[in-house]
């Protein structure tokens, strides 16, 4: 066995851990916020609900998955607002008009 002189564990003989800091431009990307865009403008432009619903659910996970606040913050509200225009133009827009035959 080792002597406890050498054990790491001694609370006299640890070290706290200290995180190097990271640049905003270095953390890696996140993909639900751009997921969330590209659904939204999906949703928004063809009339997909399902695209409009999935751009809310990936803009509410990347917010709550946020790292940088300045940058994630721009990207989460673009999708959550073309989520909910998408919604809106599906729910309450006018839809499809048929032509009258006379």
């Amino acid at each position: 066995m080792s002597s406890p002189a050498n054990d790491p564990r001694q609370p006299s003989t640890a070290k706290p851990y200290k995180p190097s800091p990271v640049a905003p431009q270095d953390l890696p990307i996140d993909y639900s916020g751009f997921i969330a865009v590209i659904c939204g403008v999906f949703g928004a432009m063809f009339r997909y609900k399902i695209c409009s619903w999935l751009a809310i659910i990936f803009s509410a996970q990347s917010l709550a998955n946020m790292r940088n606040m300045e940058n994630d913050l721009k990207q989460i509200s673009m999708a959550m607002m073309f989520g909910i225009m998408g919604l809106m133009t599906n729910y309450l827009g006018v839809g499809p008009r048929g032509s009258k035959k006379t």
